[in-house]
């Protein structure tokens, strides 16, 4: 996958929340791994084109971003680029959301580095942190093992959080 220099690109793949769209396993398996696009779509028994994501702010977003991510369209009614620059951030909406999935533990400290360093190296870190340290694949916060050269662990991220990711998938089950 290759990791845009526009700023108009990168601010496709980050979404308001503070999520970073490269390391979602939606968007890996539309950009680079079309099995396991299809095994999510039948998971969720709907057609492979109803999960296909280019990012939080593209025109193809994924059937779980366009349909229950009400975060976008709050950001753009109060013309604000992050949840972090509203007055009401946190909101319940943003807490009830980032509760819900470990590859979301880190969207407060996402939406304070965004703040603190600015968006631009902010995303610059998030490729660093889903990277994997040999090959610098990027990875999805389940991806335990590099999903290209089998390092493990995947990346940063997961190395930070793998008990949290653990219980989560014991649960799903």
């Amino acid at each position: 996958m290759s990791i845009p220099r526009d700023m108009d690109e990168k601010k496709k793949l980050s979404a308001v929340c503070g999520l970073f769209c490269p390391s979602c396993t939606v968007y890996i398996g539309t950009q680079e791994d079309p099995p396991r696009l299809k095994a999510i779509a039948g998971r969720f028994q709907l057609p492979v084109e109803e999960w296909e994501c280019e990012g939080c702010r593209s025109e193809r977003r994924s059937y779980y971003c366009r349909n229950n991510c009400k975060m976008v369209a709050c950001a753009a009614e109060k013309g604000i680029e992050f949840c972090g620059e509203c007055d009401d951030y946190p909101c319940e909406e943003l807490k009830k959301f980032q509760a819900e999935r470990p590859h979301r533990i880190e969207l407060w400290e996402s939406q304070r580095r965004i703040a603190e360093i600015g968006f631009s190296e902010w995303f610059e870190e998030m490729v660093d942190h889903y990277s994997c340290p040999k090959c610098r694949t990027i990875n999805s916060a389940y991806d335990r093992v590099c999903r290209v050269c089998g390092s493990e662990p995947s990346c940063r991220y997961v190395q930070l959080h793998q008990g949290e990711i653990d219980k989560s998938l014991i649960r799903s089950k």
